[in-house]
């Protein structure tokens, strides 16, 4: 999610379930959003999009660690904000902060980190690209973690589509010449990073007995100190503070990681999360025209074909058969058609199928 995203805690499966909402047919009790949702559909692929050209001229000014610090810094304040002005208590119980500790560092500090030195030696297009690739290891981690996930011909299909625009990203066919392997690698693993981190809150926080937004919330705290206190170790402290890299990392920290938090938090209350998460094939798009029309990073034909082709791979892997989506749709011995009770974390990320999927924030 970049679809970086902080991720949705899981809801406990034995949730009520309760009929997606969609724009046409609002919550009567609810009033109506300010702006349309397709308009904060966009504006979320917006930020998300150019949460990687942030990166970018952050990592200009500042260490990758005092970026991915200040990022984190920026995104807890905004959602902290919002917990108070809703009331919302973060957990108590020493249990789920151990849960918590692991989260944070696998869809939160650790990500976030390796996209920030991958940037360091890329360019953030392909950053942005390689950030696609998250749904295809997580439909493949799952189908081996994840016992109900069961692979089918489409779905396997556009496992082997999406690696084969991976190595059309990379120039497989060059031998790789002119790419920089660790830098790529580092952003590979972040986005591998991700539905490992989606998986265990799966299996660990599901029935927490606490909000989305309070789980959230308590995960970006989380993640932050383990950046304060690894950042230290690696770096010193800077001696000037260049303003444009700074305020790079304000922006990245605040819309990329805490508002872009938010717009999805509100999408998926409202539209549900299938249709929330197709932002994730907006971001690799808006990423690449950004790092080319603002950055003058060059591009050749091989990388937004390869991109294309991941998408489709990745669309594949998160479809299902129209009569199996029916039939999960039906509630047993109520008769009626009802939405399955949806398992989603953060973002935070397939692998889970797009209702079981944390949102995360690029």
């Amino acid at each position: 999610m970049c679809y970086e995203m902080t991720g949705f805690i899981v809801r406990p499966m034995t949730t009520a379930p309760a009929p997606p909402r969609s724009a046409a047919t609002p919550s009567p009790s609810a009033s109506a959003p300010a702006l349309d949702w397709r308009i904060r559909f966009g504006v979320l692929s917006l930020i998300w999009g150019f949460s990687f050209l942030l990166i970018k001229v952050g990592t200009e000014g500042y260490a990758p660690f005092q970026v991915t610090l200040g990022r984190l810094v920026f995104g807890t304040l905004v959602v902290a904000a919002v917990l108070v002005v809703k009331r919302e208590r973060l957990p108590r119980s020493p249990r789920i902060w151990l849960h918590l500790t692991v989260s944070a560092l696998l869809l939160n500090a650790l990500p976030f980190s390796l996209f920030a030195y991958a940037e360091l030696s890329i360019p953030s297009t392909l950053a942005g690209i390689c950030n696609a690739t998250s749904p295809l290891w997580g439909m493949a981690l799952s189908l081996v973690a994840l016992s109900e996930d069961r692979p089918t011909r489409r779905r396997v299909a556009g496992l082997g589509i999406g690696f084969f625009g991976v190595l059309t990203v990379l120039g497989a066919w060059q031998g790789f010449s002119g790419l920089d392997l660790g830098g790529t690698a580092m952003a590979l693993l972040a986005s591998l990073s991700y539905p490992i981190g989606w998986i265990y809150v799966r299996r660990t926080l599901a029935g927490a007995g606490h909000s989305n937004l309070s789980l959230s919330g308590a995960q970006l705290l989380v993640a932050t100190v383990e950046l304060a206190v690894v950042t230290p170790l690696f770096t010193t402290f800077p001696s000037h503070f260049p303003v444009v890299p700074l305020l790079a990392i304000v922006a990245l920290g605040a819309l990329g990681t805490g508002l872009a938090f938010l717009l999805q938090y509100a999408l998926v209350a409202e539209v549900g999360p299938t249709t929330a998460q197709m932002v994730t094939y907006f971001i690799p798009v808006i990423a690449t025209g950004a790092g080319v029309a603002v950055l003058g990073e060059s591009l050749s034909w091989s990388t937004p074909v390869g991109a294309v082709i991941v998408l489709a791979g990745a669309a594949l892997t998160q479809s299902r058969p129209r009569a199996a989506a029916r039939r999960g749709r039906v509630t047993a011995g109520g008769g009626g058609a009802t939405a399955p009770t949806p398992k989603s974390t953060p973002t935070p990320t397939p692998t889970p199928t797009p209702t079981e999927r944390p949102l995360r924030q690029s």
